[in-house]
């Protein structure tokens, strides 16, 4: 089972050290530890920030870490994916 307060953190701490505001998923790749390859685990759930961008829903600029991760969480949500 996926944790979603654990993937929520995961997303978070991933993510928080881009420039807001960000206009695309490319200006996130210098805040990741490994780049696109970082990956992102809970449970059964297992994918890389590459793979994470392909599922996508929210549209671009984001002003805050808080608001991107919202719409990745939502995002997984819906395509039943957490």
């Amino acid at each position: 089972m996926v944790d979603k307060a654990d993937l929520r953190e995961q997303f978070t701490e991933a993510f928080q050290d881009a420039e807001y505001p960000i206009s695309s998923p490319m200006d996130l790749v210098p805040a990741l530890p490994a780049g696109p390859s970082t990956k992102f685990e809970s449970g059964e759930f297992s994918m890389t920030a590459m793979e994470l961008n392909t599922k996508l829903d929210g549209e671009f600029p984001y002003d805050s870490v808080n608001d991107f991760v919202d719409d990745v969480m939502a995002s997984l949500e819906d395509q039943d994916l957490i």
